[in-house]
């Protein structure tokens, strides 16, 4: 039986350009901001019924400022 994973996305400060893509993908998923910079919203972690709009949001940042890890489920 294999372990359930989970994902958990990071956004990159430094590789952030503020085109707010990912936002508008994905907008649970990510806070911006003053500036219009992304990062994780909460802690991070994807809920499953969310994880083909995470890929998705990673595959449209120009920077590709966005990562995803996955974890073993708790």
């Amino acid at each position: 039986m294999s372990a359930t994973r989970t994902l958990r996305l990071h956004v990159d400060p430094d590789k952030c350009q503020g085109h707010s893509r990912c936002k508008t993908i994905a907008p649970d998923l990510f806070v911006l901001d003053a500036f219009g910079n992304a990062q994780a919203a909460g802690d991070g972690l994807v809920p499953p019924d969310l994880t083909e709009k995470a890929r998705l949001a990673r595959a449209n940042c120009p920077e590709y400022a966005i990562r995803l890890t996955s974890e073993p489920t708790p």
